[in-house]
């Protein structure tokens, strides 16, 4: 992986959530709440360049972190597990990754969690685009600890600040947010 400026990368990453993501509109989160903002970040992580950033910013979040896989819910984090592969390959130090689905597959080996197998005892860190509430990552977590799989850290591209860390925290995990709402909402108000 080619060496640069983790700090400039961060920057261009927020400059493109701000210009490309960033909607000041009244809309309803998938927590039922009303909101005057809307994030939509799959623009960022599904554009090439948005999906490498996403990605370089994640394994700097876990370049000393001794883990088995790096996943998430569907549909955030499925654009970032591919690059997250490829960058991780790419850098010698090679992750694989996984999917949550919402519910099992009602079909075929009926699986819900889609990737490399996961073990009893593996440790992992799930990845999100946007935390509101923390619901998708709680509900990963459940699923992950019902398969005796350890998930020592979540990570989201931007944390909006209204109980995920808390929620999180409860499952005994830490968020770690890439950007904090305050870095993206108050340069646009």
């Amino acid at each position: 992986m080619e060496v640069l400026n983790i700090d400039a990368e961060r920057e261009e990453l927020r400059q493109i959530i701000i210009k490309d993501a960033y909607f000041r509109e009244k809309i309803i989160l998938s927590s039922g709440k009303e909101s005057d903002y809307y994030i939509d970040a799959r623009l960022v992580t599904l554009s090439a360049r948005g999906a490498y950033l996403c990605a370089r910013m994640i394994l700097d979040l876990v370049r000393d972190d001794t883990i088995d896989a790096i996943g998430g819910p569907t549909l955030g984090a499925d654009p970032m597990v591919g690059a997250v592969a490829v960058l991780s390959l790419q850098a010698g130090n090679p992750l694989n990754t996984f999917i949550i689905r919402k519910t099992p597959k009602a079909h075929g080996k009926q699986q819900q969690i889609e990737g490399p197998p996961l073990k009893e005892g593996d440790h992992v860190v799930l990845i999100d685009d946007v935390a509101t509430t923390g619901k998708a990552f709680v509900q990963s977590i459940d699923v992950l600890t019902r398969f005796g799989i350890y998930v020592d850290k979540a990570i989201c591209i931007v944390d909006r600040g209204e109980g995920a860390a808390e929620a999180v925290a409860v499952k005994g995990c830490e968020l770690v947010s890439i950007f904090d709402i305050s870095e993206i909402h108050t340069t646009t108000s």
